[in-house]
């Protein structure tokens, strides 16, 4: 089962290490993340996909609390976020197929057909090939590589971001309380970051013992 965290972490040297190696204590296989700067200052923002039983959520989230470099863990789906992924995939389309491929497909008003079916954007037309640009589910994007190949095109190189997400509306500042996240408009400049920050053994009741952070 897939799982999506999305954690908010302090924008300093070796954060991404830590946590790849705290996956790797709990063998559990990360299939995507991404970091990139979020709305707090000195703060990134982490999206993290993971391969695991749906039972291990509440230990990853504990585990991830349990560094001190995390401020905010919060668990996702489908149904309550907006998850999305960006994707840059080069096909060859030239005069003639490439040699290496000789009896590839080539026809540039192919692909441009496709893309306008997938709502993707041409970013880049170069004259043995054409880049295209698209943003959405994880299986809307596999769809266009799959018709691409099934159609005979050679697909030169594809990249993937991984998955974005971000829950959907507003939080009222029961539900952030709730999440341990700050209300912005009755928070006190004073006073920590995240007062409700809950512990690892509020959600692990000291099931896992093994479970350690590494020393610095």
């Amino acid at each position: 089962m897939l799982h999506t965290f999305v954690a908010l972490v302090q924008d300093k040297p070796g954060v991404l290490t830590r946590v790849a190696s705290l996956f790797r204590r709990l063998n559990i296989n990360i299939v995507s993340l991404t970091v990139g700067e979020s709305e707090r200052p000195d703060t990134s923002r982490m999206t993290i996909v993971c391969e695991a039983p749906d039972t291990a959520a509440h230990r990853i989230r504990a585990s991830l609390y349990k560094l001190e470099i995390t401020e905010d863990v919060d668990e996702v789906g489908r149904s309550e976020a907006v998850i999305r992924e960006l994707c840059l995939i080069k096909v060859a389309a030239g005069p003639s197929p490439p040699p290496e491929h000789p009896g590839a497909q080539h026809s540039r008003s192919q692909i441009f057909e496709l893309a306008t079916v997938f709502r993707a954007r041409v970013v880049d037309l170069a004259p043995e090939s054409i880049m295209l640009e698209m943003t959405g589910a994880a299986s809307k994007i596999e769809g266009l590589i799959q018709v691409l190949r099934e159609s005979g095109f050679h697909i030169l190189e594809v990249s993937r971001t991984g998955r974005m997400a971000m829950r959907r509306g507003h939080h009222t500042s029961r539900v952030l309380k709730a999440l341990g996240t700050p209300d912005e408009s009755t928070t006190d400049p004073n006073q920590p970051a995240y007062p409700n920050k809950p512990s690892a053994e509020d959600f692990l009741e000291n099931q896992f013992p093994d479970v350690h952070e590494e020393e610095a």
